[in-house]
């Protein structure tokens, strides 16, 4: 196991095992009263995003509209023409069913509205391809003006819950439905568009979002046993991407591998590469699920299965030093 957090959790706060929709969920009612101005969307989903707790505790500040997530996002536009802040949850696969809406009524109209999308990529398990997004990074990376944020564990998504409130414009965030370990230092701070050092090396970086942010430390650890030295880096925000760390990175270590639970088109590992093409090229390798859909299975089987684990990662790295090397 890579690095794991201590100290104490707050109460709403989920702990260690904890899924990270489930933490979303919790970190909504511990904000209800600090921030009387959101409300919260379900799409007939709201045992499965982690909002059930929110329901519970607020249900006039909850709002139901059934299997309409089209309609759901043209209202959250609405909602927060008037001053309010609306976060529309509901599954991965879901929120690119009301893509267009996003695209206009949200990001178009310049709406203060928070897209939080459960059950991402291969993390999803057993309910298989038709339920495992693999291109919503992408697809909403692409829409102009859409922030895009990927939290790594249950620490960094209660405060990236509570940054994206605060930020005003429309934002997209993945949750997850898997249970989670604290991987995170407890005074970890999380802040929209910029990328954490996690562990430094000088051989390699290793650049990771989401549920990968537990395998790139896990691949750092198997190459410090053979003398090569990573550098980790979480990058929850993955629009607008930290170029300045990235590009400095690229500079001391000369070689990165992108890690993800997603398609390798257009998703971290795409806005990685566009940003250092730019600054700092170098060569990269790509971690991530290689244009196809995936299937059902245990989460931990399939991250195998489809080359997403620490160990795939270490070799990423050795492949991308050999380039950096010439070899």
């Amino acid at each position: 196991m890579s690095q794991q957090a201590t100290g104490s959790e707050p109460a709403l706060v989920g702990t260690s095992g904890d899924s990270l929709r489930e933490v979303f969920g919790k970190t909504l009612v511990r904000l209800a009263d600090q921030y009387p101005n959101f409300v919260v969307f379900d799409a007939d989903v709201a045992g499965g995003t982690g909002t059930h707790h929110f329901r519970k505790s607020h249900p006039e500040r909850f709002f139901q509209f059934g299997i309409a997530e089209q309609n759901m996002m043209a209202v959250a536009g609405g909602f927060a023409s008037t001053g309010v802040v609306p976060f529309v949850t509901t599954f991965a696969v879901f929120a690119l069913r009301a893509y267009e809406q996003a695209r206009l009524s949200v990001a178009y109209a310049q709406r203060n509205v928070k897209i939080v999308a459960s059950h991402p990529g291969l993390d999803v398990g057993p309910d298989g391809a038709s339920a495992q997004a693999l291109e919503d990074l992408a697809a909403f990376r692409a829409i102009p003006g859409m922030v895009v944020v990927s939290p790594a564990d249950p620490l960094e998504t209660e405060q990236a819950t509570e940054a994206i409130l605060n930020y005003v414009g429309p934002v997209y965030m993945r949750t997850g439905r898997s249970p989670t370990q604290r991987i995170l230092p407890s005074d970890y701070l999380f802040e929209l568009g910029k990328g954490r050092v996690l562990r430094d090396g000088a051989d390699v970086t290793l650049v990771a979002c989401g549920v990968q942010v537990g395998r790139a430390l896990d691949a750092a650890e198997i190459l410090e046993q053979e003398g090569v030295y990573a550098r980790v880096v979480n990058m929850a925000t993955i629009k607008p991407i930290d170029v300045d760390l990235l590009t400095q990175c690229a500079a001391e270590t000369g070689c990165m591998v992108t890690a993800e639970d997603h398609n390798i088109l257009g998703g971290l590992g795409g806005a990685v590469s566009e940003t250092l093409a730019q600054t700092q090229p170098i060569p990269i390798e790509f971690i991530g699920v290689r244009d196809t859909f995936g299937e059902s299975g245990e989460p931990d089987e399939l991250a195998e299965k489809y080359g997403l684990t620490g160990p795939h990662i270490a070799a990423a790295a050795r492949r991308a030093i050999a380039r950096k090397c010439g070899g």
